[in-house]
């Protein structure tokens, strides 16, 4: 019984990372397009990727890697610079807009995380492992952790100022012209170096202590809200 629940659980705990990488993806590109739209660029309206349907967002690749090893990646939003007013400011803020989305729905992701989990206190006397509710609640308690975690992981990752990711769209906006288009070159090597900082494992202790300080944040403030209180 316990190896069978032990299987399950990994099996659950998988399809709850893709379903939420799924959504992950699919609100931060938006977030990019929709920001470049209201900026004055409408290339991502016109070609169909202003949509919360995921299939529009996934690259084939980036989503078979996210399987195997557990990094991947979206096909990206397209984005005009040429339509915006002042380019590299329409730059920064629309990249800002993809880990803001990310920050946002890690809000929410705590918010339901909380209310799942006093749901799940308040009927613990009540229910057993073999009652549906009791289920629910735990399935609810497990998935909102996985979305909550994510998109904090995913809003940081990005914020990295490595080309191509949204941080160096940012960096680049406060850079003279001439260092920023010598670091917009730099993009050409991106994929490598970020390759090389996930598997040298150097990313994992900053992005955990500034996940830490985010979820503490979140938490801080929520826990000024009566109902949403978790002691």
């Amino acid at each position: 019984m316990l190896l069978r629940n032990l299987s399950n659980f990994n099996i659950v705990q998988t399809l709850y990372f893709l379903v939420v990488f799924l959504i992950t993806i699919t609100v931060h590109e938006v977030a990019h397009g929709y920001t470049a739209y209201k900026l004055g660029d409408p290339t991502a309206r016109n070609m169909g990727r202003l949509t919360l349907n995921p299939i529009k967002h996934i690259d084939i690749i980036g989503f078979i890697m996210i399987m195997l090893i557990g990094f991947g990646w979206a096909k990206p939003v397209p984005i005009n610079p040429r339509n915006f007013r002042n380019p590299q400011k329409g730059m920064a803020i629309s990249a800002l807009a993809g880990p803001a989305s990310n920050f946002c729905m890690a809000i929410i992701g705590m918010i339901f995380f909380r209310i799942s989990y006093i749901a799940l206190l308040q009927n613990f006397i009540y229910v057993d492992d073999s009652n549906f509710w009791f289920n629910f609640l735990i399935s609810c308690v497990d998935f909102f952790r996985t979305f909550l975690t994510l998109n904090i992981w995913f809003g940081l990752f990005n914020l990295l100022p490595v080309p191509p990711l949204d941080g160096s769209r940012i960096v680049s906006y406060f850079l003279p012209p001439r260092l920023s288009y010598q670091y917009a070159q730099i993009e050409r090597y991106g994929f490598i170096v970020l390759i090389a900082l996930l598997y040298t494992g150097i990313l994992s202790r900053p992005l955990m202590w500034f996940s830490d300080r985010i979820i503490s944040v979140i938490n801080f403030v929520l826990d000024l809200i009566p109902f949403l209180r978790l002691g």
